[in-house]
This record gives C-alpha cells, sequence and structure tokens, in this order.
C-alpha cells in the first residue's frame, strides 16, 4: 500500500511520476537521454546496468521492469538472468562485464568504486564517457530504486504486466502524450 495517494492504476515510478510531473519531467529527459540518447552502449547494454542496479538494491518494481526491457531489446532472455548470477560469467563482452561490475559498485556507494576497477575498464576498452555514463545510469537507477520503495509504491506481481511495460520503456522513457486513463481497468 502506497504510503501517500497515487492512482490505483499506475504501479511503479509511473505512479510517481505522474503524481509531480513537475518534478517527473526532468528526471524522465534524462533517463530518456542516458538509456535511450546516442551511445557507444546498446540500449539492452544501458538496461542491463539499469537491471543490476535494481536488482542489488533489491527493488523488485524497477528489477522486473528493466530486466524485461533489457529482454526485449536484447531479443533474448538469458543475459539478464545470468548477471544477476553472475557477472563474471554473464553471456557479456569483457567491457560489460567490468562496467556492470562498476554499476554494482556504485549500487553499494559512490566511494566502492575503486581507481582499480576504472583502470580495469579502460583496459578494456571502455570509453571515458562509457565509465562516466555507467556510473551515472547506476546513480541514476539508485534514485528510482529508493523513490519506488521508499514511498512503497505498488509492484504487480504477473509477468505480463512488466512484458507490456517493457514494450513501451524500450521505445523511450516520455510521458504517453495521451496520458495513461487508458490504463485504468473498466
Amino acid at each position: 500500500m502506497p504510503y501517500i495517494p497515487l492512482e490505483d492504476h499506475l504501479p511503479g515510478i509511473t505512479g510517481l511520476l505522474e503524481y509531480r510531473k513537475d518534478t517527473a519531467e526532468p528526471i524522465r529527459e534524462l533517463t530518456q537521454f542516458l538509456l535511450r540518447g546516442p551511445s557507444s552502449l546498446t540500449e539492452g547494454e544501458r538496461e542491463l546496468i539499469a537491471t543490476i542496479v535494481s536488482y542489488g538494491n533489491e527493488c523488485r518494481f524497477c528489477t522486473a521492469a528493466h530486466t524485461a526491457a533489457a529482454d526485449v531489446l536484447l531479443g533474448e532472455c538469458d543475459t539478464t538472468v545470468k548477471i544477476k548470477e553472475n557477472i563474471s560469467t554473464a553471456p557479456v563482452s569483457e567491457k560489460m562485464k567490468v562496467l556492470l561490475t562498476i554499476a554494482s559498485q556504485v549500487q553499494k556507494s559512490g566511494k566502492a568504486v575503486t581507481h582499480a576497477s576504472i583502470e580495469k575498464a579502460k583496459a578494456v576498452g571502455a570509453t571515458d564517457i562509457e565509465i562516466h555514463d555507467t556510473v551515472l545510469i547506476a546513480a541514476l537507477f539508485c534514485l528510482y530504486n529508493r523513490y519506488v520503495d521508499g514511498l512503497s509504491t505498488v509492484t504487480p506481481t504477473d509477468p505480463s504486466f512488466y512484458k507490456g511495460l517493457a514494450e513501451r520503456i524500450s521505445k523511450g522513457y516520455h510521458r504517453l502524450p495521451q496520458g495513461y486513463d487508458h490504463l485504468q481497468k473498466k
């Protein structure tokens, strides 16, 4: 049960973003830029960063949402399972293994990121901007995870909800022009 009154038909972050559209706008803009904007990291790889951070923060809503989005963008479901089991043996590039490890360090604390981690990322070909964006995406999802869980938003348990959500967010993080009234149960 949410701690503040939120629309029943808008679970997770969507209800919070609709509650405060004024604060939602810059958050959505930043998320859109970082996860769907120009980058040498694929959109699927950036969703993996969101997934591993949300998983580490035990945010069930964000983990399910971004796992589903990564699965859609990657075109398969194995990678998200494997990164949550063990980043070092996951079926991703060495660069992504190191970037996901850095994201996990950020999830624990910004101070958990070490000089050695950054040097390892550079040694496997990560650019400064990829390192920067990994840290920023990880920090942004710490915000989202704490926002969702800190206000106890509704977390659907039906996997089909997250499949539909993934289809929507795989296209972008902008607010739907028509809003979300169409999601209300009639």
